[in-house]
């Protein structure tokens, strides 16, 4: 069965239905990562660069584990690799309770990184397997809206991080900058151990599902004729997967830079003056912003082509980066709030422009677009800056990678060389 078809046949949307869940899932765990920053920095008084290092250390993840991912994944197909990615989730996420129970920084950064790998196996597999399910002109449409749910497990990840993690903590309940005893850090250190077994639950039974569910595959012919197709094509001949690359880690960079900083950045006294508490209330609205805009652009791409829609998008997030920068008081939060709604669209609508025309390709291409999540690793760089000069000054680089992805939708993203679409086989029945 090819993707000629005007709509994804009745089996795909059922296929589509399911993968939503992995979306909702891997973005709830991840997201789960901004109000577990700042509760690690008064645990083990951090610095911000120190802080950040965390994070830099889970996109790692990505950076290792991608193109083993992409191998894996033509050697046992996507739906078996999306159950191994859900198995290595779930082994990390186990992980994280001795980490918290000891304390260990250093168990809980070896967690994290293998939480990472096992998101970044179900990216390459997910992400692509979306983008062909259907047909090649609504790809990027069809994405970013599977994309929307991932932002829904975001948005309900604060929610959930705030009353699990962040309310039951000495840390999470005072002001920025209040200085905690040794026994009420170590006390705030055993609040992680309940959210991360709830999470590994919920990945054991997700990956029970992925595994018994009738999901459509490559068709034998096609996997057959793309194994010699590769061997005559580069990948570096498609301009738009190379710029692709640099614009899946500038705004994954923005997106990371953001989230991770925002709740020390709006308890600032001459910000918000609030707790980590009741700044992970309106941190909810920043990932709030991101499901409605991916919602919205969804919507959009059905009438205007995502290239337009990308460079609109690009320009309003990078002016929301310039007035948290220059601004104070709650205008400078709510500056940065709007960043999600406009950042939103970015990574699907990249992921489809970057694999548009990879044809046999679109493994390998997939595999270094998820690598290039790895550039959320630089994030380090906003925390040595906020060190040095400030949080504030921090969102300039914010505010460049937007500038890029402008470029990318303007210009980068137009196709070279581009090659046939791959075919899909229904699942049986």
């Amino acid at each position: 069965m090819t993707q000629s078809g005007s709509a994804a046949p009745a089996p795909y949307g059922r296929a589509l239905a399911l993968l939503a869940s992995l979306f909702f899932m891997w973005g709830f765990i991840t997201v789960i990562n901004n109000t577990l920053l700042p509760h690690l920095r008064s645990v083990f008084e951090l610095s911000y660069f120190q802080t950040t290092l965390i994070e830099s250390t889970w996109f790692i993840g990505y950076l290792v584990a991608s193109i083993p991912a992409a191998k894996l994944i033509e050697k046992i197909g996507y739906q078996r690799a999306l159950v191994t990615g859900l198995a290595v989730m779930t082994l990390g996420s186990l992980m994280m309770v001795p980490a918290a129970r000891l304390p260990s920084y250093e168990i809980t950064l070896v967690a994290l990184f293998t939480v990472a790998c096992g998101i970044a196996l179900l990216q390459v597999a997910a992400n692509p397997y979306v983008a062909v399910i259907g047909p090649p002109e609504s790809s990027e449409s069809r994405l970013t809206l599977v994309q929307a749910f991932n932002t829904t497990g975001d948005v309900l990840a604060i929610v959930f991080g705030k009353y699990l993690i962040l309310s039951r903590t000495t840390g999470g309940t005072t002001l920025e900058g209040t200085q905690l005893t040794y026994a009420e850090r170590m006390a705030d250190a055993q609040a992680t151990q309940l959210p991360y077994l709830i999470v590994a639950g919920v990945l054991a039974v997700l990956a029970v599902m992925i595994a018994r569910a009738n999901l459509p595959a490559l068709s034998d012919a096609t996997l057959r004729h793309n194994a010699e197709e590769r061997k005559k094509h580069s990948l570096w001949s498609h301009r738009n997967l190379v710029f692709g690359c640099g614009a899946i880690a500038l705004c994954v960079y923005a997106e990371i830079g953001v989230s991770s900083l925002f709740i020390n950045f709006a308890s600032q006294p001459d910000v918000a003056n609030i707790t980590h508490e009741d700044a992970a209330f309106y941190l909810a609205f920043f990932w709030g912003g991101m499901m409605v805009g991916r919602f919205a652009g969804a919507f959009l791409m059905r009438g205007i082509a995502p290239e337009k829609v990308l460079a609109a998008f690009a320009l309003g997030a990078a002016l929301c980066a310039l007035v948290a920068v220059f601004a104070s008081g709650p205008v400078a939060m709510y500056a940065l709030m709007a960043i999600g709604l406009f950042i939103s669209i970015m990574f699907p609508t990249i992921f489809a422009l970057s694999i548009r025309g990879l044809g046999p390709l679109t493994e390998e291409g997939s595999g270094l677009l998820i690598m290039a999540i790895a550039g959320g690793a630089l994030v380090f760089i906003q925390g040595r800056v906020a060190d040095s000069y400030g949080l504030n000054w921090g969102f300039l680089i914010t505010a460049a990678c937007c500038l890029y992805v402008l470029f990318f939708a303007l210009w980068g993203s137009k196709p070279t060389n581009a090659l046939p679409p791959e075919e899909l086989q229904p699942a049986p029945e």
